[in-house]
């Protein structure tokens, strides 16, 4: 019996390089029994109406655009039953969830790990915002991804974020925050929080060791410390230094962040909202195809080939 596969593509993603490897992911799947439907993302959250609409219908889902992309299409997946497993192609800037599963950005060589079907059951997070994958957060920087215009990432990459970072290096983003988590209260000011459940996030290292099975996400708050908040933010994401004055780390399942202004929330490297944010992870929700040498990060449980 053949199998179908579908491959849904953002064509502007990253530096516009994807399209011309569309008849070569379409003759290699043919060579391992798939016929391949292609949908290219026309505008905003098209992908998570694609893939609401077809998605059941088939036995392999390829995304191929950055990490807003997947967003998209993991949204689209967790509103319908029967999904079928994702093979993610990074083709767009920094490409975070790629690069924590071993996927990189050869096409050819993507595809290639995508047919093997090393197929592990990965944590989604739900949240009043819709669900993520790999990051939510708050304050200082977390505008970048889509204050950066889309000329620049095509031109220069990775480095338009930095310039934008650049930018904002002087402008204060404080806000007083009340977490509770694990029946605990924490209330503070901040100047950043990321909910994470990744090893990279814009790029950085930020968790050294992450599991991506266990029904947990890890959590590093910043607290304001006047004069001192670039200097750490320089330390931790360039550096990789972890223990800094004013950084706590929790590991959680569910948590609920109120706080006293009115600020942005980016998810995955997409705005989606303001205000309170309440969080619950899904444990192994998402049926996702890695790097055969990146399944130690999922711990839970065994290794699986999709037939």
């Amino acid at each position: 019996m053949n199998k179908k596969a579908v491959l849904i593509y953002n064509p502007v993603s990253g530096k516009k390089s994807f399209e011309p490897y569309i008849d070569i992911i379409r003759y290699k799947l043919d060579l391992k029994g798939f016929t391949c439907n292609i949908y290219k993302t026309k505008y905003e959250n098209h992908a998570t109406e694609i893939t609401k609409e077809i998605a059941h219908l088939h036995d392999l889902l390829i995304v191929a655009g950055g990490d807003g992309t997947f967003h998209e299409v993991l949204n689209g997946l967790m509103e319908i039953d029967g999904a079928p497993p994702v093979g993610y192609i990074p083709s767009g800037t920094t490409n975070d969830i790629g690069s924590s599963l071993g996927l990189r950005k050869n096409v050819e060589k993507t595809l290639d790990i995508i047919l093997e079907q090393t197929i592990v059951n990965m944590d989604i997070v739900k949240s009043n915002f819709g669900y993520f994958t790999y990051v939510s957060g708050i304050g200082k920087y977390i505008d970048i991804s889509y204050k950066t215009s889309q000329k620049l990432k095509h031109v220069f990459g990775h480095l338009a974020y930095i310039f934008t970072g650049i930018k904002e290096f002087f402008i204060s983003t404080k806000f007083k925050g009340n977490i509770t988590f694990n029946g605990s209260e924490l209330s503070d000011t901040f100047v950043l929080l990321l909910l994470i459940n990744s090893k990279k996030v814009a790029g950085f290292n930020m968790i050294k060791q992450p599991v991506l099975d266990d029904g947990l996400i890890d959590v590093i708050m910043y607290r304001h410390i006047p004069f001192f908040n670039n200097i750490r933010f320089l330390f931790s994401f360039v550096f990789g230094i972890k223990k800094l004055p004013g950084v706590k780390h929790l590991s959680v399942k569910d948590m609920t962040v109120r706080i006293s202004k009115n600020r942005q929330w980016n998810q995955d490297g997409e705005l989606v909202g303001s205000g309170n944010q309440k969080i619950e992870v899904l444990p192994q929700a998402l049926k996702i195809i890695i790097n055969p040498k990146y399944s130690h990060l999922f711990l839970n449980q065994a290794e699986e080939k999709y037939e």
